[in-house]
């Protein structure tokens, strides 16, 4: 059996925060902000709304778009970091709310990666046959753990969520090829503070960052007998418009074939690969049999990357 995304959802918080709105909370410009980040605003959830909220909607979404009903789903993984509570998971949360009551559920938390993580999981599962659909999410309300007085950070980070109902698709489409990693060596450069707020060594991830992305978007690809050539879309983590053209430009491809959402969205972290993926999906830049990768990296450090040919 192959595994494949046959259902992709989003969702968004209404509240718009532009560089210039951010120019009023912390000491900053639009200008420094777009020529080093490429983000122009990003999306902050009200108090009301939390992790699991966001996560439900997206959900929803997915569901929808893959035909399935909520009962046929067998497993529910959420990436996430900032999950509403210490436990239960927001797993839990979001299949009481879809009444997916067949499902067993868990969080994963393996930061910008986690949806890269759940995905490759949900693979395992299916392929293995002990699963048909997997419910993969990746949320965040990183307006939780943002510092506002750290302008290096604070201007970096937005809410979401993402969701992929994934579930078997025919022998020649599917996840052809995937890679994993972490090194926990770089946890002093990201991570979760006493505060309970980001920490980023931003020279320090970027260089990594800068390395990782190309070096397993290009692996996944080889690993199949193809070559950068080959590739018809790539979704990289939206993290940094700099991190990312520097993906682009490793496989060679135009800047069309780059999904960017960044400059609307931020980093919304786990969700950030799903967001971009639900979107590009629906406005129809990814067509059935094109080679698509996606690939991101996080806190961990960890990283992923996926080569799948798309369609049922």
């Amino acid at each position: 059996m192959k595994a494949g995304i046959i259902g992709t959802g989003h969702y968004v918080p209404d509240n718009v925060y532009t560089n210039h709105d951010m120019e009023k909370i912390v000491d900053t410009t639009d200008e420094w902000i777009r020529t080093r980040t490429g983000i122009e605003e990003r999306r902050f959830a009200p108090d009301h709304i939390n992790t699991s909220d966001m996560a439900y909607e997206a959900a929803k979404g997915a569901i929808e778009e893959s035909g399935i009903s909520a009962d046929e789903i067998d497993m529910i993984l959420v990436a996430t970091v900032t999950s509403d509570m210490g436990f239960p998971s927001v797993a839990c949360q979001i299949q009481e709310r879809l009444k997916a009551f067949n499902a067993s559920a868990m969080d994963i938390s393996a930061a910008c990666a986690g949806f890269m993580y759940g995905l490759i999981t949900a693979k395992q599962f299916i392929e293995t046959g002990v699963q048909k659909n997997v419910l993969v999410v990746g949320v965040e309300k990183l307006t939780k753990i943002t510092n506002f007085k750290d302008r290096n950070t604070c201007v970096l980070f937005g809410d979401g969520a993402g969701a992929a109902i994934v579930s078997t698709v025919s022998e020649e489409k599917g996840i052809l090829s995937f890679e994993l990693g972490s090194d926990g060596t770089g946890i002093p450069h990201l991570h979760q503070t006493d505060e309970d707020h980001i920490y980023m060594n931003g020279r320090e991830v970027f260089k990594f960052a800068v390395r990782q992305m190309g070096d397993s978007a290009l692996n996944v690809v080889n690993k199949i007998g193809l070559s950068k050539n080959d590739v018809d879309y790539l979704i990289p983590h939206q993290a940094n418009i700099r991190i990312m053209e520097a993906a682009r430009e490793k496989l060679d491809i135009p800047v069309e074939k780059m999904s960017k959402s960044i400059h609307k969205y931020g980093n919304t972290s786990a969700a950030s690969i799903p967001i971009a993926l639900s979107e590009d999906v629906k406005a129809g830049k990814i067509k059935d049999n094109d080679l698509v990768v996606l690939v991101g990296f996080g806190g961990g450090l960890t990283w992923g990357a996926v080569a799948l040919k798309w369609g049922k």
